[in-house]
């Protein structure tokens, strides 16, 4: 499990086939990396991959095709939100994430806010199976950070990114056309089977 509390921004420097997937190699940059393991889990844009080889600062993941297919960011060089896997004496400071990546949605609006502190809002059209769990005031996860819904039009959900955000993660580098992994709350999506379930009768 994770927090969407990105801990350090890496960058990808290496990828190489393997089978119908690929290893992926990883500067971890700032990322806290002495006590990492062989078959830990990290967050990379919000998806969970396991280490499978570590040389200094550099960390190895095999990605599947199932993977590639179904989320952005993992097929090529270049910048990831990172996040070890949350214990259990740690904070939650963002909200519970399982690192598994829902959908892909798309930027369509990046705008500094007005009031010069520097934020934006960012809005993100979501794929139509996705929308239902996304609600105003509800948590949702974009390239694995953990963010507040501000408003919610159809598929178009919108977030402030203050500026501290934007200076840890990858988020301020996001344009319109922009693809981003989302993962709705998990909470939303047991709500929504529960009810589904009671509609249908099969409750009790």
């Amino acid at each position: 499990m994770f927090t969407g509390i990105v801990q350090a921004v890496g960058q990808i420097v290496a990828r190489e086939p393997r089978g119908d997937g690929a290893r992926i190699t990883v500067d971890a940059g700032t990322l806290a990396i002495d006590d990492v393991a062989i078959g830990e889990s990290i967050a990379l844009a919000g998806c969970c991959l396991t280490v499978v080889a570590r040389k200094g600062k550099q960390l190895s993941f095999d990605v599947s095709a199932e993977t590639l297919s179904c989320t952005t960011g993992l097929d090529g060089r270049g910048a990831v939100n990172l996040e070890r896997a949350l214990r259990l004496s740690d904070r939650l400071g963002g909200h519970l994430l399982s690192g598994h990546i829902d959908g892909i949605g798309t930027v369509t609006r990046s705008d500094i806010l007005a009031g010069g502190d520097g934020s934006r809002v960012l809005e993100t059209e979501a794929p139509t199976a996705l929308a239902r769990f996304i609600a105003t005031k509800g948590s949702i996860a974009i390239d694995g950070v953990s963010l507040t819904v501000n408003a919610v039009s159809g598929r178009r959900f919108a977030v402030n990114l203050i500026p501290h955000t934007l200076a840890v993660t990858t988020l301020g580098e996001l344009a319109p056309g922009s693809r981003v992994n989302l993962e709705v709350d998990l909470v939303a999506r047991y709500i929504a089977r529960l009810s589904e379930s009671e509609a249908r009768g099969e409750g009790g």
